[in-house]
């Protein structure tokens, strides 16, 4: 233990520190994009045209399908590629695209899939009275979704929007596989540098384990702030 300990103090603790400060910067930066692009996508399956809704569809079930680390590696290195070779095709140069940008980008467009899905069904179980009612006052198009559509959906939608956020703490290591040099590859570091495996990876999934805890207490309070301003359904 006391070798373990100085060689916290010798490096590896800064390192382990700045792993974890990058870990959570990609999760919220990925959790923020998959919002987004959920939400659009949820939007193209519930008002777009036939084609769009196709298109949603496939992305849906491309991204539920396909196990999360190949993607990440299609998408990260297939991606980068490709658009290199569009910036070719137009006349540019080779556009550098830095680790942090593309983990946050991989990590959202895999988490979108799935945001979707959960803002799809919140939209779906909305009381239909309540929004006709709206529409019968004069409310449409923004309005109409930030005064009732929006209030009406987070009870639906809250728990497996949470949830997510807690898969994307764990899915942040997939980034991994890629090189990038978050908290899971640098304690893999750490420990086959200093062949300390048990310690090092012990430690890792301890500082996992309290995110996930600093997580709950803050979803919590959240859930109960939300809760004093969601109307009463029923």
């Amino acid at each position: 233990m006391e070798a373990f300990w100085n060689l916290l103090m010798s490096g590896w603790g800064v390192s382990l520190l700045q792993g974890l400060v990058i870990t959570i910067e990609i999760s919220v930066g990925g959790y923020l994009t998959g919002l987004v692009i959920g939400g659009l996508v949820a939007w193209a399956k519930l008002r777009g045209p036939r084609w769009l809704v196709a298109l949603a569809n496939g992305y849906s079930t491309i991204c539920r399908a396909v196990p999360e680390v190949l993607l990440i590696l299609i998408l990260y290195y297939a991606g980068q590629q490709g658009l290199n070779a569009l910036m070719a095709w137009l006349g540019y140069g080779t556009l550098g695209i830095g680790g942090f940008f593309a983990a946050i980008t991989v990590l959202g467009v895999v988490n979108g899939a799935y945001t979707s899905e959960i803002l799809r069904g919140a939209v779906l179980a909305l009381p239909k009275g309540q929004i006709e009612a709206a529409r019968a006052y004069g409310m449409h198009g923004f309005g109409l979704f930030r005064r009732v559509i929006l209030p009406l959906m987070i009870p639906f939608a809250f728990a497996g929007l949470t949830n997510l956020w807690m898969t994307m703490l764990k899915d942040s290591a997939l980034i991994f596989v890629v090189g990038y040099n978050e908290l899971t590859f640098t304690a893999v570091q750490a420990a086959a540098s200093t062949r300390m495996y048990f310690p090092f990876l012990l430690l890792c999934g301890a500082i996992y384990y309290a995110l996930t805890q600093f997580s709950n207490i803050f979803i919590k309070m959240f859930e109960r702030h939300i809760r004093r301003w969601t109307p009463k359904l029923g």
